[in-house]
């Protein structure tokens, strides 16, 4: 019993490594220090208190799909260089036993020299600046706000091994550290696993284990990486009927005899496999694919059905109801970006209560990859209610929220945003003046870029309530906020304003409309406010007004 217990423990593998493996590592293995930085950098990150550590994920598929990305870009000009791993992919596996998740890529993969530079050294800016904050006394929780790239590992692992293979360089290479200043690099001594590309493992500390979860790991990938191009598969374990995977061994089996040419044994084995089917379930393991949403915002918006906007909205947005309109556009310019914003049917029923702390509810990606879920200066306050993605190309991933607020390109994305969504209403309103004719003159590119929005907004309008209607009843008071406090768009938003008169019978009309219907001896707009119209219309000052018009 106790020479079986011992034949086990002297062949565990873990990560794909044998105790052999690693004996053979530790033999020519070569040591190097960290830069300064990126031990400063470590010593805060594996003493941090840092709440959501699930950022790590965030970081190490973005890296994953930048790698992956330079990879297609080479098979673009050298068709030969994807050689037999053609499909670009992310597979993420989880460990129980050995406590560790590994993420595998057939990205671009590193040399021994890329390993040494790009996992040894600090070449990002957002690393540098968190250092500095740090320095200032800043809170710990700054982490995820940096993006501390691949550092960001050592937030859930007391050690991280990185094996790559990249096609300029014929051996495969194994990086390992154990956060404590130094790094080492070894020839893996199993040779080329990997074809091209690279595998990330962590070896998770103990309060971090809840990651071992499948379920776990499904929901943090998904999160971050839904929109991400290329297909990103976790590892789920699944009961299957035994019959049918046996059956697959079986072909498996015959297929080896048969180059034999050993046919009876076939027979043989046949019969025992006949009896072998009462069993009823079987563990197996297979890859699922965790991204299958896709970034419509990337599609032009004449592709995309009405359908599919519905149900995008949806996903972003957990609302039950349609949206009631929606604006898809590019921008261009000095800055370039793409962008879906919706109009929800119903305002939230806390909408005013937490007015001030409210947070957009825009969703900001860079290059796919989400980087704030809510962003307190992408859209107005009074804009709070406004659901959808934006999705930038010009901005860094690794870059801090304070940086964010201060930077030009935000500022830009921000200020368009606020446009777009101020000529949304507009064209609501307007249509549910005119009856759906637009008077206003528009150029091509204008009608264009409106096209997509008219059929949506169309589609609500052929309701009991005009689309401005149902809009305005819900969001009047965030409009009225917004004349109060936006500035610079105060006059757009008081048109978008409506009022009761004592000739619109009921109806509420903008002050455009009643001053084309006003008199020409009338000098002056007389105004009453009050708790509710039927307390108004009883003022004995609004009876004297009545009895001289």
């Amino acid at each position: 019993v106790s020479a079986e217990d011992e034949a086990p423990a002297a062949d565990k593998v873990v990560d794909g490594f044998s105790e052999k493996d690693r004996e053979k590592m530790a033999e020519g293995t070569e040591k190097h220090e960290f830069q300064a930085e990126v031990s400063r950098l470590m010593d805060i990150i594996i003493n941090s208190l840092y709440t959501d550590k699930q950022v790590f994920l965030r970081e190490l598929v973005s890296n994953a799909a930048d790698a992956l990305e330079k990879a297609r870009f080479h098979s673009v000009q050298d068709e030969t260089f994807l050689g037999d791993a053609k499909d670009l992919e992310i597979k993420i596996e989880h460990d129980p036993d050995a406590k560790t998740i590994s993420l595998t890529d057939t990205g671009v993969g590193m040399s021994k020299a890329d390993l040494i530079n790009n996992l040894g050294t600090v070449a990002k800016s957002g690393t540098t600046n968190f250092l500095e904050a740090m320095a200032e006394g800043a809170d710990t929780n700054l982490i995820g706000q940096f993006g501390v790239g691949f550092y960001s590992a050592f937030l859930v692992a007391d050690k991280v091994t990185v094996t790559s293979k990249c096609n300029e360089d014929p051996v495969q290479h194994v990086w390992e550290s154990t956060a404590d200043a130094s790094f080492t690099v070894v020839p893996d001594p199993r040779g080329n696993t990997l074809g091209r590309g690279s595998r990330v493992t962590l070896h998770l500390k103990e309060d971090a284990h809840d990651y071992l979860s499948e379920d776990k790991l499904k929901e943090a990938s998904k999160k971050y990486s839904q929109f991400i191009q290329f297909p990103i598969y976790v590892k789920v374990k699944k009961e299957v009927d035994v019959e049918a995977e046996e059956d697959d061994d079986d072909d498996d089996k015959e297929d080896e005899e048969e180059k034999d040419d050993v046919e009876t044994k076939d027979d043989e084995e046949k019969d025992d496999k006949v009896e072998k089917k009462k069993a009823t379930k079987k563990t197996v393991f297979e890859w699922e694919q965790v991204n299958t949403q896709k970034a419509i915002w990337l599609r032009a918006k004449e592709d995309v059905t009405e359908e599919e906007y519905t149900e995008f909205y949806k996903s972003i947005s957990k609302d039950y109801l349609d949206p009631l309109a929606y604006t898809h556009f590019n921008a261009e310019g000095e800055i370039e970006f793409k962008s879906i914003l919706y109009l929800p049917k119903k305002a939230p029923f806390d909408m005013m209560d937490n007015y001030h702390s409210k947070k957009s509810e825009v969703k900001l990606f860079v290059r796919r990859v989400l980087v704030a879920e809510k962003f307190d200066d992408l859209l107005p306050r009074y804009m709070n209610f406004v659901r959808g993605v934006v999705d930038s190309d010009d901005l860094p991933l690794n870059v801090s929220r304070e940086q964010l607020q201060q930077n030009k390109i935000m500022k830009v994305i921000s200020k368009k945003l606020v446009r777009k969504v101020l000529e949304l209403m507009k064209k609501l309103a307007k249509e549910e003046e005119s009856g759906g004719d637009d008077d206003e003159e528009k150029d091509e590119d204008e009608e264009k870029s409106d096209k997509a929005e008219k059929k949506e907004e169309k589609k609500h309008k052929s309701g009991e309530e005009a689309t401005w209607t149902k809009f305005w009843k819900e969001f009047n008071t965030n409009l009225k906020m917004g004349c109060y406090e936006d500035d610079s768009n105060r006059s757009k938003l008081s048109k978008l304003l409506r009022y009761l008169t004592t000739k619109s019978e009921g109806k509420e009309i903008s002050l455009d409309k009643y001053l084309d219907r006003m008199q020409e001896s009338q000098e002056s707009i007389y105004y009453m406010s009050g708790d509710s119209i039927h307390v108004m219309l009883k003022a004995p000052a609004l009876q004297i007004f009545k009895k001289k018009d």
